[in-house]
């Protein structure tokens, strides 16, 4: 801690100007991420990656997956989410995004009729046009696939704006559209609205998953959680497992299900791609 104190002392008496490279090359970064993912949105250049989520109790079926955006760049390349989904979310380029997943998710689950897929949106979606147009029309040409549908959206979020994300889940919820709050502890959710948003399911953020086998913190703090979701009646799932050790411990937590490179990483070639190219190809 002492020797901490000095190098905060000495940054505070740095010129706000000697900042400044670094937040250009930040926003230079941001610009050309957005201009990367405004170009493979305008050219279609997007698709989904597939990733299971397992069911801790025998016989340890796959649950549903969970769709995760991919755009390609100008080479081929396929960028994930976590790449740039800082810099696209706050702007209207992030309501597109939300349209394209759901957009591709509907598609998937018309083409599938055994797979139940999750989608991610944001809270600030909730009231673009363009996004309820693209659930609309999905529902009306295949109307039972909002049976299979999972809209996930994170506990910062919802929290951000509780009153409209619980107007907007009843109304969705009535066609049958289940709901996951993601990322469930890292946002520290007021509870006071907890209550009043009925999730479907909760997903523990992977930060209090890792090494939670021999972490006893996070041991209290993924129980607390449980046990708030089963008060709530709400679905478990835990995220980032990647460990057996980890997955043993939160089966015997009552964890319902789980996610992580240990049950398979996230892929575009899901198990039923195969089937799909036959079908086309016949």
């Amino acid at each position: 801690m002492t020797r901490k104190t000095p190098k905060k002392a000495a940054l505070a008496d740095v010129p706000q100007e000697a900042s400044s490279p670094l937040e250009a090359a930040v926003s230079g970064r941001d610009s050309k991420t957005l201009e990367m993912v405004t170009e493979a949105v305008a050219k279609g250049d997007t698709l989904l990656a597939y990733q299971p989520v397992i069911a801790l109790r025998p016989p340890h079926a796959t649950a549903f997956y969970e769709g995760l955006i991919r755009v390609l760049d100008p080479t081929g390349r396929v960028i994930p989410a976590a790449e740039f989904i800082d810099a696209v979310e706050p702007t209207e380029l992030g309501r597109e995004i939300d349209c394209v997943s759901l957009d591709a998710g509907l598609k998937t689950l018309a083409q599938v009729p055994d797979v139940r897929l999750s989608i991610n949106m944001s809270a600030r979606s909730i009231g673009y046009r363009r996004w309820m147009k693209t659930l609309e029309k999905g529902l009306k040409r295949h109307p039972t696939v909002g049976e299979r549908l999972i809209l996930e959206i994170t506990e910062r979020s919802a929290i951000a704006m509780p009153e409209i994300v619980a107007d907007f889940m009843t109304e969705l919820q009535l066609m049958g559209i289940a709901f996951a709050l993601d990322d469930f502890g890292a946002g520290y959710t007021a509870f006071r609205h907890f209550r009043d948003l009925y999730f479907d399911m909760v997903k523990i953020d992977g930060e209090f998953i890792r090494g939670v086998h021999s972490n006893t913190d996070n041991q209290v703090l993924v129980s607390a959680l449980v046990g708030i979701a089963r008060h709530f009646d709400m679905y478990t799932v835990a995220e980032t497992v990647e460990d057996e050790r980890d997955a043993a411990w939160l089966a015997q937590a009552g964890v319902d299900c789980v996610q992580g490179y240990l049950y398979g990483a996230a892929t575009i070639r899901p198990p039923w791609i195969e089937a799909l190219s036959a079908k086309k190809q016949a």
